[in-house]
């Protein structure tokens, strides 16, 4: 049989407060044995001097065993609980009034008598002739003749008669008595630990049940309420666990949606490949099969303008096939940049060399704006080239005939700004908030921007910083960066 958490705490709490109670009943019953004993043996602590003084029970020749039955019956006139017994030195019974075959044992053990002759704490309990292992409380006092002791009166205070009076007038009300408190005392702790284990594993119950009902396999799980932090000072153990758990929740969701949203971009970037090979590719395909069976009517005129399609097609390929090469290695951290000191304005006048030719194919104009004195800037010469580049690149195929494209640099802070900016007709307001993200489509239309911009985001978040879109009505587009100044 399965048990709950409560239940099974209830269980053991229940064992404990029977064992609890019946130990405490048990010490009650023999607390109060244990005070009546020590009353009644200090209340008559001098009943056997007392005896030995009025009765004779000596002569010359030592103890007299016939004087005890007539004492015995003077006694039970007054007090019919007690029990006489005359011990010799080594402590046999030499005289009793017990009945034929009452008496149990020969000897009383002197040990206790000789601790109550010395005042010993009380209740002191000694053996009683009239039981095999039984000890009782008693009175003692030595008895001598002519200055010689010989012998001992021993008086059980709580005999025979008061046993069998007190066992059958009262055993079974104190026993009932005994057993009702363990009832009623056990069951209201019962009551209220079942209370108490209720409140208590309550927050543990609807912990359990927000577990359960989180699904990993499912749809991502809405986020969770925020839990109070705990105090730091005595932080209660479930809400520290339920905080955590939260938290993990939290975390697990927010990674899961991430997963979720890597693997469609991972589908997307498949076919934005190869959307964007087919066409190249299908070109170099064309030009190459016209080539192979028109090979013997081409001209050599039109033969080499069909090559330099194919190749042009093909150097395309190449360029989409290093792109989505460079991103998967900045994307999944196979690049580690290396920074150097270099200046900024030497950079961009190396850019324009390399675009300097496509640009006069264009009718465009390169124009540079820097200040005098420039510092040196603290970055990965390589991947900043590769910035620029890309940036440069983006704006000569935006920028009409007759157009400039500008670079303009500028201190700022602890950095340098450099800001790319062209004359074409700007980005359209749905395009800008995925601008920086990698091309996506949806619904069949394409999103997002180039993977241009998107390396030179990876570019720049691998050096701490970031690249924003400037509104500026009177430009095509501004982009603009900043990176940190030499030490």
């Amino acid at each position: 049989m399965r048990l709950t958490l409560t239940q099974r705490l209830s269980l053991v709490f229940a064992l404990l407060l029977l064992v609890c109670s019946s130990t405490s009943a048990w010490m009650q019953v023999r607390s109060n044995r244990m005070h009546e004993q020590e009353v009644v043996q200090a209340l008559s602590r001098d009943v056997a001097q007392s005896i030995g003084r009025d009765v004779q029970l000596t002569d010359a020749n030592g103890l007299r065993p016939d004087a005890i039955r007539d004492l015995f019956s003077q006694l039970m006139m007054v007090n019919p609980s007690v029990e006489v017994y005359l011990l010799e030195p080594d402590g046999h019974i030499a005289g009793h009034a017990a009945p034929e075959g009452r008496l149990r044992r020969e000897a009383v053990d002197l040990r206790p008598i000789r601790q109550f002759l010395d005042g010993r704490m009380l209740p002191i309990l000694g053996d009683d002739p009239r039981s095999v292992d039984g000890r009782k409380v008693f009175s003692a006092a030595p008895l001598a003749v002519d200055g010689r002791e010989v012998g001992f009166i021993y008086v059980v205070l709580l005999g025979e008669a008061h046993d069998l009076l007190a066992a059958r007038d009262s055993a079974d009300a104190v026993l009932k008595t005994a057993l009702w408190s363990i009832g009623m005392v056990a069951l209201l702790c019962l009551a209220a630990g079942l209370v108490a284990f209720t409140l208590i594993t309550r927050p543990l119950r609807k912990l359990t049940d927000s577990v359960r009902r989180f699904d990993m396999q499912g749809a991502p799980p809405e986020p969770p309420e925020a839990a109070p932090a705990p105090s730091e000072s005595g932080p209660d153990e479930i809400a520290v666990l339920d905080s955590a758990y939260r938290q993990m929740q939290r975390r697990i969701g927010e990674q899961w949606q991430a997963l979720v949203r890597q693997d469609q971009e991972r589908r997307e970037l498949i076919a934005n490949v190869s959307h964007d090979l087919r066409t190249p590719l299908a070109s170099v395909q064309g030009y190459l099969e016209t080539l192979l069976l028109k090979d013997a009517s081409l001209e050599p005129q039109e033969r080499r303008r069909y090559l330099g399609i194919a190749l042009d097609q093909s150097r395309k390929v190449g360029a989409l096939a290093q792109s989505f090469f460079e991103l998967a290695r900045l994307e999944y951290g196979f690049v580690q940049i290396e920074p150097e000191s270099f200046s900024m304005v030497d950079l961009v006048q190396d850019v324009f060399e390399k675009f300097e030719l496509r640009a006069e194919a264009s009718s465009v104009a390169l124009l540079a704006e820097f200040p005098p004195r420039l510092p040196a800037v603290q970055a990965d010469l390589g991947m900043i080239e590769r910035v620029l580049s890309n940036l440069l690149d983006n704006a000569l195929r935006h920028t009409p005939g007759g157009g400039h494209v500008r670079v303009v640099l500028a201190a700022a802070g602890d950095g340098v700004q450099v800001t790319v900016c062209d004359d074409g007709p700007g980005i359209a307001m749905e395009l800008r908030e995925g601008l920086f993200r990698r091309p996506f489509t949806v619904g069949g239309e394409r999103r997002g921007g180039g993977l241009g911009l998107h390396i030179v985001q990876r570019i720049l978040h691998l050096h701490g910083r970031d690249i924003r879109l400037l509104d500026d009505p009177s430009q095509g587009a501004a982009l603009r960066f900043s990176l940190s100044t030499a030490s």
